[in-house]
């Protein structure tokens, strides 16, 4: 992590508990329940009521946590609005029960919203043909692919059917919230239309998961777009970020502590893929497959419950490599798609 993040001392809310720290004038963070550190949450003081950033993942203790944050952060004033920064659930999760629990209006960018409607009403009784496809092309063994066929319930298991209706937030639009300005500014690739939150009055930015702290957002090729280069996009809204927003904000990122240093951030992350990338090109003097180059991508040795993610992002940096010219890939006749460096 560069020197140039600095983490002010603010108190961490205690996760699942509805209490909240005051961030700024008007602007309050819980921790809803997701693994040690749980997902951040923005309470933000809207009139006599508030807007919400963000839900949580759907559990049995997040709907407790909210029930909690009624009564304590939130004073039992009003719901006014929900705004989900992207689709994934640890975001979006509870926005649908949320949002039939307050008769709240949902507010999500038009493309995040309409995936998670797809998504959420895809069935799942069986896998279809073509993402079995896609993930032996990977590389994936039978007992890969009995792993993710017995888990691929999960997304439907951590998300509340979302409202049936929405209102559409843009980049650059402008919304009122109480007495502050906050301007959207949309990024994309590890979403197709990720909204984070610009309030230069109180020099705020909720992140959501564009800019993360300590990690690196997760960016994957899924099944439904094979084709996809969502890093060249990442990136490119990561440049788009650091050229037009201030490097005096307080990020408000989903997961991790509220920090100062955008720009070295996102320099850092910039920087970061690069390298990555390069490493993995040199890798690719000889064919490989996705799974085959996991070790230049990750430090870590990777399970059967990170292999989707893993394959994923190896398949988003092969596709950048192919986006820029420097690589190709071949199917062979097993079906299996192999890489290498032109």
């Amino acid at each position: 992590m560069p020197s140039q993040l600095s983490f002010p001392a603010i108190g961490l809310p205690p996760i699942g508990e509805g209490f909240a720290t005051r961030i700024a004038e008007s602007v309050y963070w819980l921790r809803m329940p997701m693994g040690a550190d749980g997902i951040n949450v923005w309470a933000l003081e809207d009139g006599d009521g508030w807007t919400i950033v963000d839900t949580g993942l759907r559990s049995a203790e997040t709907v407790t946590a909210w029930h909690h944050a009624f009564t304590r952060a939130l004073d039992g004033r009003p719901i006014l609005r929900i705004i989900v920064t992207h689709l994934h659930q640890d975001h979006s999760g509870m926005a649908g029960w949320l949002a039939q629990k307050v008769s709240a209006p949902l507010w999500m960018t038009r493309l995040e919203y309409l995936t998670l409607r797809a998504l959420g009403a895809h069935t799942v009784d069986q896998v279809p043909v073509e993402t079995i496809r896609f993930y032996k092309s990977v590389g994936w063994d039978e007992d890969d692919l009995d792993h993710y066929r017995a888990r691929v319930v999960d997304f439907r298991n951590m998300l509340y059917p979302p409202p049936n209706s929405f209102r559409a937030i843009e980049h650059g639009e402008r919304v009122i919230i109480g007495d502050r300005e906050w301007i959207v500014a949309v990024g994309s690739g590890h979403s197709p239309e990720h909204a984070s939150l610009h309030c230069p009055q109180e020099r705020l930015l909720i992140s959501g998961d564009q800019v993360l702290p300590q990690i690196s957002s997760n960016v994957s090729v899924q099944p439904v777009e094979p084709e996809a280069d969502p890093l060249s996009q990442w990136l490119a809204s990561l440049s788009a970020f650091r050229n037009d927003l201030p490097d005096d904000v307080l990020v408000l990122p989903a997961h991790g502590r509220p920090f100062f240093g955008l720009h070295a951030r996102i320099d850092a992350l910039l920087n970061g893929h690069e390298h990555r990338l390069e490493r993995l090109l040199f890798e690719l003097t000889t064919p490989r497959r996705a799974i085959d180059v996991f070790p230049v991508l990750f430090k870590r040795d990777i399970d059967k419950m990170m292999l989707e993610l893993a394959t994923g992002e190896s398949l988003a940096h092969l596709a950048c490599l192919r986006g820029r010219g420097l690589v190709i890939d071949e199917v062979d006749s097993d079906g299996v798609r192999w890489w290498r460096a032109l």
